[in-house]
């Protein structure tokens, strides 16, 4: 297993660059780089990119609505150059809220659109002329535009030509299409118990599909971690404020794909009561709303045997990146000894 972690959103981009190259030493594998409507991400990746010798940076997620195919697969051979071939270009939809309410820009056809841009994205990085039918006309069509407009292959010779992309599902028909087309998938939240019940059909009908040059799956899954009893309490409100707010407040009732999931793996009473107390303003009668078993679940919080225990239950499960969230004072040392664990 490779070992990953979150950089999180903060007014100091500087300082979450410098808990990257701690985390390097300590035997960090791969840093995402969120862009929600914060700051973006490319420009904290390319800044890692100079700052970082070895670990792999991996954008997650870009918004797949705002940028243009060609524009987002121009970035990815970019960073990768930069990098030295560490690049990963994670993509995903978001949210209405967040693409509608902050682009303006409509959310629709979320699949169809991930679909049409990753074969732009490697069409661009094989250095194709790059031509596209649906609903991203490349070059525009006869009628729109200019008229001047014809098919370009991009200038430069990619680092490489098959950049990884990881696609952020969560939903049946998206994780069917990041199955069958991606290099990985971010499902967000993962319980190992759970990932055969939930997502195994759509995962099964995706790889029966895929392409072999692809390679296997690879997926993300683990969470907040604490080994440090004084830490377990720290974290679980953490974990509970973290997933109240996705479950909860993360979209409209009835448009919340993080309270469909959480409904899916047995809470669906929960999940409308976590909601309603959220979108009521009550966000820490929300998070208590929480099962105690669910965030047991979808957390690393215990003692170093419990914990080992379950990061085996989620290689089991398939997923072959640990991605961490540590609670400790001591994060480096922390990094290195769960690193040492899945060596």
């Amino acid at each position: 297993m490779k070992l990953s972690t979150q950089v999180q959103y903060s007014d100091d981009p500087l300082a979450g660059v410098e808990r990257v190259i701690a985390l390097e030493n300590a035997g960090l594998d791969v840093a995402w780089i969120a862009e929600a409507y914060s700051y973006d991400a490319v420009s904290m990746m390319g800044y890692l990119a100079a700052k970082t010798e070895r670990v792999e940076i991996g954008s997650g997620i870009l918004p797949i609505y705002t940028r243009t195919p060609t524009l987002t697969a121009m970035t990815a051979a970019s960073l990768d150059a930069l990098s030295g071939g560490r690049m990963i270009l994670g993509l995903g939809a978001s949210g209405p809220q967040v693409i509608e309410g902050f682009h303006g820009v409509p959310y629709d056809k979320p699949i169809a659109r991930t679909r049409e841009i990753i074969e732009v994205c490697r069409k661009v990085w094989r250095r194709e002329r790059v031509t596209n039918e649906g609903l991203y006309p490349i070059p525009l069509p006869e009628g729109q535009g200019t008229g001047l407009g014809k098919p370009l292959k991009l200038i430069n010779h990619p680092l490489r030509p098959d950049i990884p992309i990881w696609v952020a599902a969560l939903g049946d028909r998206n994780v069917e299409m990041t199955a069958q087309l991606a290099h990985g998938w971010l499902p967000h939240v993962l319980m190992p118990e759970k990932v055969r019940e939930v997502f195994g059909p759509a995962l099964d009908a995706g790889l029966a599909k895929r392409a072999p040059e692809l390679g296997p799956l690879q997926i993300t899954g683990g969470g907040i971690l604490a080994i440090e009893e004084e830490m377990f309490e720290p974290a679980r409100r953490l974990a509970r404020g973290m997933y109240a707010l996705y479950v909860g407040g993360m979209g409209a009732r009835g448009r919340n794909f993080y309270n469909t999931i959480f409904a899916r793996q047995g809470y669906e009473d929960a999940a409308r009561t976590v909601q309603d107390l959220y979108l009521d303003g009550k966000k820490e009668e929300a998070a208590a709303a929480l099962p105690d078993e669910f965030i047991d679940n979808v957390t690393l919080i215990g003692p170093p045997s419990y914990v080992r225990e379950r990061i085996a239950a989620l290689q089991m499960a398939g997923v072959t990146h640990l991605h961490i969230n540590p609670v400790s004072r001591e994060e480096p040392k922390v990094f290195a000894q769960v690193k040492e664990w899945i060596s």
